[in-house]
């Protein structure tokens, strides 16, 4: 593929999107967004004259033929990211809007798709700890919830498009995080922390994870763009940070440095994992949900089960070198944190936003319009 190319982005509203367009700018490519009528675009205003917006939409074929025409590669990042919903809702978007762009893109002349996955494509309900997974972990036969099934099916669609033509590729990061998210995992979690609302849900379990700075996934992302078609077409790849994570350790650090008390009390995972239960069967009994349920099975195993990625293929075949530490990135998100105006400015709900980090409503107090995920 060439040096510089045109760069369709779905997402580019959203956190990850957002950072993908500005990298792709400053890298010399021209970049076309694909964005939501009335989406929030002021940022992506500002980002200069070689972002072009265009309004569509995942479920309409038509605004995707249009965004596709003239585009050498694509990076699909947009999807539905929640633990609630009907199939249909996770289908229309995650699977069937992954395959009308793939159709959009192939037909417009496009050569390049790379797909913005996830490690949830691989849980099953009653898996265990994994560490150090690589990418001979196969689908389950069970997937999670229709989140991690939709998402396995668009990846495998991706995988299976791939072309001689038409390179196709997926990487999985978990739980990005960095400056500029304001709806993830994290400003979620140390909102409740700020608040006093959020209970260590570790049991006294180290909670091994693999995360991902939004900078190291921006990274993979560009090199998959960019990487030689026989290596990578057809393929999947975790990405995560460098550092093995200590999950409930690393909110406690970024809360005090922001001033939070720590995570209390104290719960055993034995009783997370069974308030989530009850607390998900209550939910489905409501007549229509808007929201989700406070507590979902899961959120649960997210933040109870321990979970790292063997990112060696990623190094292999993309050159990927996380360059982003995750000590580096702390700093880099208190820098930020503060220049916006603080913790509340970072973690103020948006009215229109009606998901949010888990309110074990059965174990704590949380506010009613968060909810933690990792995905």
């Amino acid at each position: 593929m060439a040096n510089t190319v045109k760069i369709l982005i779905t997402g580019a509203t959203g956190f990850l999107g957002g950072h993908l367009a500005e990298a792709c700018l400053q890298d010399g490519h021209r970049v076309r967004a694909l964005v939501r009528p009335g989406s929030e675009t002021g940022r992506l205003s500002t980002l200069g004259p070689g972002l072009e917006l265009v309004p569509g939409d995942l479920c309409d074929p038509g605004s995707l033929v249009r965004a596709a025409v003239g585009c050498d590669a694509v990076l699909h990042s947009a999807a539905r990211v929640v633990d609630h919903g009907s199939r249909a809702l996770f289908e229309d978007v995650n699977v069937t809007g992954t395959q009308l762009l793939l159709t959009a893109a192939r037909a417009a002349g496009a050569t390049r798709f790379v797909f913005v996955s996830s490690p949830s494509a691989l849980m099953h309900p009653h898996e265990g700890d994994r560490i150090l997974i690589d990418e001979s972990t196969p689908y389950p036969a069970r997937p999670f919830n229709h989140y991690c099934a939709t998402k396995g099916a668009a990846e495998r669609y991706v995988l299976s498009a791939d072309a001689p033509d038409f390179t196709t590729c997926a990487l999985r990061p978990r739980g990005i995080w960095g400056p500029r998210d304001h709806a993830g995992f994290l400003p979620r979690m140390i909102a409740s922390m700020h608040a006093g609302r959020l209970p260590d849900l570790s049991g006294g379990k180290r909670v091994r994870v693999s995360l991902c700075h939004v900078d190291n996934a921006v990274d993979a992302c560009l090199r998959a763009v960019a990487a030689p078609a026989e290596r990578i077409g057809g393929k999947a790849y975790f990405v995560a940070d460098r550092e093995e994570t200590d999950l409930w350790a690393f909110l406690t650090r970024v809360g005090a440095l922001l001033d939070c008390p720590p995570p209390r009390p104290r719960v055993p995972v034995a009783v997370t994992r069974a308030a989530a239960g009850a607390v998900e069967a209550a939910w489905r009994l409501r007549s229509s949900p808007t929201a989700g349920p406070s507590l979902s099975r899961y959120t649960a195993a997210l933040l109870t089960r321990s979970t790292t990625y063997d990112t060696g293929a990623a190094r292999r075949d993309l050159g990927y070198d996380p360059p982003r530490t995750q000590e580096d990135g702390v700093r880099g998100l208190l820098r930020w944190i503060r220049s916006i105006g603080g913790i509340d400015a970072w973690t103020r709900p948006v009215a229109s936003r009606s998901d949010g980090p888990p309110r074990p409503a059965a174990l704590a107090s949380t506010r009613p319009d968060q909810r933690n995920q990792l995905p």
